[in-house]
């Protein structure tokens, strides 16, 4: 089933607030290299100011879709969540441009490994996420840790698992060697007996 306007428009808000924070990465990178930052700047402001009219409409769009009934409460709750994560990221990105603040933290979308959908269907925006029980209802930071966490298990394994290889490695290397010294050994007493028996065979050959 296809999304409705409203997700549509949602989708496409998360797509101009995710070229701003691009936009903005550039001009920063622009600064640091002594570029002029004059033209992406104007460009920002444009697209900040068109921002803040696409989170507007939404909220208008969703206020008469709720008092209408044309929705559900839960859905009409859910997508106010979305609206007010939208304002969020749109404080974030207002301050990164001024200044005020370093480029935006990543979203919370973009700590998770998981897909993104939406009631109505399959939407590709970095805001809607079905995120696991384990991480539902953690903050970023919690989340930040809970992934620190995963990773530390995984080098700690990985250490495990090289230790155990180098253990192996060592053993077989001694058992080379010692093949190797007793194959040196063995030969050796070959040529011990065969000098013996010519030895004798010497002695007893008849002059």
């Amino acid at each position: 089933m296809s999304q409705d306007t409203w997700l549509q428009n949602y989708d496409a808000t998360c797509r101009l607030a995710q070229e701003i924070a691009e936009n903005i990465h550039e001009r920063n990178r622009q600064q640091r290299t002594g570029g002029n930052p004059a033209k992406i700047n104007m460009t920002l402001r444009a697209l900040l100011q068109k921002l803040k009219q696409s989170i507007a409409q939404l909220k208008e769009s969703l206020l008469r879709s709720s008092s209408s009934r044309r929705i559900m409460e839960s859905e009409a709750d859910r997508r106010q969540n979305l609206i007010d994560e939208l304002l969020t990221r749109e404080k974030q990105l207002n301050a990164t441009f001024k200044g005020d603040v370093l480029e935006p933290a990543p979203s919370r979308s973009t700590l998770m490994a998981g897909g993104v959908g939406a009631s109505e269907g399959v939407s590709a925006n970095p805001w809607l996420v079905n995120e696991s029980e384990e991480t539902r209802g953690l903050t970023f930071g919690e989340i930040k840790q809970q992934q620190q966490r995963i990773i530390e298990e995984i080098i700690d394994d990985l250490a495990q698992l090289v230790d155990k290889t180098d253990g192996r490695i060592s053993n077989e290397t001694r058992r080379v060697q010692l093949v190797e010294t007793k194959s040196a050994s063995c030969g050796m007493l070959v040529v011990i007996v065969l000098l013996l028996i010519a030895i004798i065979m010497v002695a007893v050959w008849p002059v």
